[in-house]
Formats: C-alpha cells, structure tokens, sequence
C-alpha cells in the first residue's frame, strides 16, 4: 500500500522567534519512504535537524518577522495490514523490566499517575495481567471519554479528562497511558499520521492523531483507546512522556498559528481517503 503524507502550516510572528519542530517520521519508518520526505519554508530560511533523547527528528529554525509557512509532501510504503491483536502478549515483572524503558512507569506532566493509581487498581487488579489488561484500560478509556473538539484543553491532565469524562485523541492516550503506569505496564504516548483507510470515512476538522504503545513481550505494542479498533496506515512521527515530549510545534518567542492542514491519503487503485484526527 502507498500512502500520501504531508501538511502545511503557518504562523505569524510579531518579532523573530526561535521555534523546534517535531514533522518529520520516526527514523525506523524513513526505509519505508518512496519520496524524499523534505520540509520546506516559505519564505525559505535555514533548517537544522537533530535526534532527542528518545530518537525523535527534530527541526530547530529562528522564524522571522511575519508568515511563515512549512510544508511537507511525500509517499511512504506500508504492509496495509491492521494493528495485529496483542491480547496474549505477557507483562513483565517490573524487576525484568530493561533500565531504558523503566521512565515510562514514572508520572510526567500529563500522566499524573498519582492522582489515578488507586482507581485503577480498584477497576484493573482483577483483569489478567499483560495484553488483557492493557486492553480492558482501552476499553474502560474508551467508554469513559467522549470524544470532541470543544472538549479539547492544552492543560488538561490525565486525571482532568477522567473527571471531566471528555477530550480529544491525546486526552484519550493520556489517560490509558497513565492507567498502565499505575499497573505497572509501561507505556508510552506516540503521534503521527492515521488516515480514514479501511473505515468510513470521517467528516471531522483534519490534524495528527494520538495513541500509545504498551511494553509487552519484549517489544513496544499498539493501542489505540480513541478509535478502539485495529486500523491500518500507522505512520509514527514521535514518541515520549507524554505529549509534552512529541508537540510539534515549540515556540520560543510570539508566534500565532494561523491555518493548519495535516493529508493522509492511500494512494491506490480505488480511491484516497482524508486523514482525521
């Protein structure tokens, strides 16, 4: 399957202001590309590209006074295959645990894991540890939320979506995020692009979507508590904490966004798809 990405988006500065990007994929999706995958300026100014702590591509560039717009357009290979069932997947002791992945357990700025720990071992001790567990704190998330953009908050912790029982993607990743770190399970957010492939498609304001991925059986696995169902065309920009660690857009300075379009469309022998969040 091929799959068309990209953006386009513009902010507006009053004086000069250094900005970090978080728009390009995941390094271990770069072999999969078909097209170089370029982020241009308008007006074009000097870009410098750098890996974080937790191998992240990020841009630093110092905006100038006025609009500035970045754009990005490229093709990227993937199997079409929808997120595989991770029910059976064991969980680890804690003490089993590589030191690399230990963070993932720990509270962060929206996983206030302290605020939610006794409830979820009042609604999960009883599930089976590992995959099943993981999935009934999808489950649970998934009822618990109501999805909708009014409901959206940039200071909205985990604890806030579950007592206000409503957010956008990133609330619902928050909340189950942090409900495995209560248990133990580490997890950890991701962003990136998911289109409207193999579903119907969507009439909602287009943007990046949000899941997590859990530490089971050795690897990192998928979940997704917004949509609650396998889909296919995951194509991970970032990963971290929390979505503190993956913004894709770090100001420095006065910036005011202005329009903002995100494209995730199969390219194929049927018909393209708009991405939603």
């Amino acid at each position: 399957m091929r799959i068309r990405c990209g953006y386009a988006i513009r902010y507006d500065c009053p004086a000069p202001s250094p900005m970090m990007l978080m728009l390009s994929i995941r390094p271990e999706r770069e072999t999969d590309l078909l097209t170089p995958q370029v982020i241009t300026t308008a007006p074009e100014i000097p870009l410098r590209h750098y890996l974080d702590a937790f191998g992240n591509v990020c841009t630093r560039l110092l905006a100038p006074v006025g609009s500035i717009t970045f754009r990005a357009n490229f093709l990227i290979h993937d199997s079409g295959d929808p997120d595989p069932d991770m029910l059976d997947q064991p969980q680890h002791a804690v003490d089993d645990l590589p030191d690399d992945v230990l963070v993932y357990l720990l509270g962060s700025r929206y996983c206030d894991v302290e605020r939610l720990t006794d409830l979820a071992w009042s609604e999960f001790n009883a599930t089976p540890p590992g995959g099943r567990r993981v999935q009934a704190i999808v489950d649970y998330t998934h009822r618990r939320l109501e999805f909708g953009y009014a409901h959206a908050s940039p200071i909205r912790t985990a604890h806030g979506a579950h007592e206000n029982q409503g957010g956008v993607c990133r609330d619902f990743a928050h909340l189950a995020v942090t409900l495995c770190r209560c248990m133990n399970i580490p997890a950890r957010y991701v962003t990136g692009y998911l289109g409207d492939i193999g579903v119907p498609a969507s009439d909602t304001p287009m943007d990046f979507s949000a899941w997590f991925e859990a530490y089971l059986g050795g690897a990192w696995r998928t979940f997704d508590p917004r949509h609650n169902r396998p889909r296919i065309g995951r194509v991970s920009i970032a990963h971290g904490r929390d979505a503190t660690d993956v913004a894709i857009a770090t100001t420095f300075g006065p910036a005011t966004l202005r329009d903002f379009k995100v494209i995730t469309e199969e390219v194929g022998e049927n018909n393209s798809r708009t991405s939603r969040d």
